[in-house]
């Protein structure tokens, strides 16, 4: 079931990038369609698992949910649909590949493990092929914008990195609670976060955000990209550990 779960998230996932270049190649304002995205996908989740009895809205007043949506959510996707604007999906799926390593030595650091060999080779051998893989049909265009939208994808992989090593320690907490009411929960907040930067950044344009692609990537990202693959990482994180799941970034189909 864990190695189904994850080849269906690789398969997902791997096209996110391209569907948020769509989107935001249609002209939808990045902030503010990242947040309705998460916070749709969240509410919806977290609805039906409430609905379901599995989860309750109090699980909205823990500080935990806050934090991991900052980590996982609001800093991850602030930096990357922001730098989609200026970068190829490509050049934002190499650059995004980094972040299995950096939790790899995130949490050798926290939980002071020594460093494993085997996974630290298969990171970095994984990240070198990714790169082979798509290196050839990337077209790089430097320029400042560039280089910043580069230094924006990494520097969200940072926050994806602690959100994910600290995700763990949440699911460990709340153990009689549903990983999909986690994720829920964390995504609302995520998408709320996304849209008040939105509010003092960005002009809102509706019949920008009605344009076919427009629609057509924002329902792709919330029903398959958030709803689905989301949920599977979270759950892949409460039943393995938090760099197996991350690796789909590397190995994604």
């Amino acid at each position: 079931m864990i190695l189904v779960n994850y080849l269906l998230m690789c398969l997902i996932f791997g096209t996110t990038f391209l569907a948020i270049k769509i989107g935001i190649d249609a002209g939808a304002p990045p902030f503010f369609s990242a947040g309705i995205r998460f916070l749709t996908a969240g509410s919806v989740l977290l609805l039906w698992m409430v609905g379901k009895r599995k989860a309750s809205f109090s699980l909205l007043l823990r500080k935990e949910m806050l934090l991991t949506g900052t980590g996982l959510t609001f800093g991850v996707f602030t930096t990357l649909y922001w730098a989609e604007q200026y970068l190829s999906s490509g050049i934002a799926a190499i650059l995004s590949a980094t972040a299995p390593l950096m939790i790899l030595l995130l949490q050798t650091v926290i939980a002071r493990q020594r460093l494993a060999l085997s996974s630290l080779t298969g990171c970095l051998i994984g990240s070198a092929g990714l790169v082979l893989l798509l290196l050839p049909g990337i077209n790089v265009s430097f320029s400042k914008l560039w280089v910043l939208g580069c230094a924006a994808v990494l520097l969200g992989q940072v926050f994806y990195s602690a959100g994910t090593v600290y995700s763990r320690r949440v699911v460990q907490r709340f153990q009689d609670v549903s990983p999909i009411a986690l994720n829920a929960a964390q995504m609302m907040y995520g998408g709320a976060l996304l849209l008040i930067l939105s509010l003092f950044t960005e002009k809102i344009h509706i019949g920008t955000m009605l344009a076919p692609n427009a629609i057509l990537s924002l329902l792709f990202l919330i029903i398959a990209g958030s709803m689905t693959g989301h949920t599977i990482f979270y759950w892949l994180i409460a039943k393995t550990n938090p760099v197996f799941p991350s690796t789909w970034l590397i190995y994604r189909l």
